[in-house]
């Protein structure tokens, strides 16, 4: 059995591997043709390659379910084209049996997309978007398009830009009362965290009391928050290049200001899954060598699973939107998808 478990084993690995390959460069080739509409400043075409080489971990972490779907189905394909899957099964190995020489390899690669989601993409992404930003406009900060709002209590405040070691830049905070009146304006041009506050610079406020209004200057103040540079700079990068804790601690901090933090949980529960995701994508495969596609073609393997990895992914996205939409829970629009892939596999693997 140890010489099966390799013999499939390497078969599965090397197409899983060639295909996530295959697709990450065309999505790096691709990417990078999008990124020309934006060079300007520094941001020329050698800046716009290492930005775009800065993302593959993200991409590589992305694609490791469809990958492993259509790898799967290619590496075990070839076996089954030379009637090499018959002749094991002539020899009396289960079906099941061969699932988990299939599966073996894989963990391999789940185990991967772990540490890679966990502690690689996270950072890469962030000093992605700082170095794209400082190419762009010329300071080494992250920052959306037109700043960021966020909301804290009472407080809301617009941030322009937050540098990469913590410092924000264009710090605009608006205090309103239980009843939606505004109580004071205030405007710094630079904030500093120094531990437990942020130490404002260049401040220009204004209190609005009931019959007057009173303006003041002043070289610096201070502001107490609840908010880190660690929690400002999340609110800029998207929920998917997070790392685990990251999405639940800010989930967790949104909660605590009466924020809306579905997205961010149902970010934290997609990752969660992953690797059960991977793993039912072999099931799938599998299940459909052994079925439906046990005597067509390489190219109609490789167009089934192409489908068949759109209409997963598509489905996770529109039940993420749903989730957030109407409140369902972030586990259920997470897991629902893979519960249905799964069971679809298990039906069509006890028909063989």
């Amino acid at each position: 059995m140890r010489l099966l478990d390799r013999y499939i084993g390497v078969s599965v690995l090397t197409s899983v591997a060639g295909m996530l390959l295959l697709i990450v460069g065309l999505d790096v080739v691709f990417s990078f043709i999008g990124e020309l509409e934006d060079l300007k400043n520094q941001y020329q075409m050698p800046q716009a390659l290492q930005y775009i080489l800065l993302t593959i971990p993200r991409r590589v972490y992305d694609y490791v379910p469809v990958a492993t779907l259509i790898g799967c189905l290619i590496g075990l394909g070839m076996l089954a084209n030379t009637s090499e899957l018959t002749v094991i099964r002539a020899a009396g190995v289960s079906v099941m049996r061969i699932v988990w020489s299939a599966v073996k390899p894989v963990l391999l690669v789940v185990v991967g997309a772990l540490v890679l989601g966990q502690y690689v993409v996270p950072k890469t992404e962030q000093y992605a978007q700082g170095l794209r930003t400082l190419w762009i406009d010329g300071s080494d900060t992250i920052s959306s398009r037109n700043g960021f709002w966020y909301r804290e209590g009472d407080e809301f405040f617009h941030v322009n830009a937050i540098q990469t070691d913590g410092v924000v830049y264009g710090l605009a905070r608006y205090v309103f009362d239980g009843d939606q009146r505004l109580l004071e304006a205030e405007y710094a041009e630079r904030g500093v965290f120094e531990g437990d506050h942020w130490r404002l610079e260049n401040v220009r406020r204004t209190r609005f009391d009931q019959d007057h209004t009173q303006y003041a200057t002043m070289e610096s103040s201070t502001w107490r928050s609840q908010i880190t540079p660690q929690l400002m700079s999340l609110v800029v990068l998207k929920p998917t290049a997070l790392s685990l804790t990251d999405l639940y601690t800010f989930a967790r901090y949104r909660d605590q200001q009466s924020i809306s933090s579905g997205q961010f949980y149902y970010a934290f529960w997609k990752k969660t899954l992953q690797p059960a995701t991977t793993i039912v994508m072999v099931f799938i495969a599998i299940s459909f060598i052994f079925g439906p596609l046990r005597s067509v073609t390489m190219g109609q393997r490789l167009i089934t699973g192409i489908i068949v990895g759109l209409v997963f992914t598509y489905a996770q996205d529109m039940l993420g939107h749903i989730s957030v939409v109407y409140n369902v829970p972030p586990l259920i629009a997470a897991g629902l998808p893979i519960a249905i892939f799964l069971g679809v596999g298990i039906k069509l693997l006890r028909r063989v």
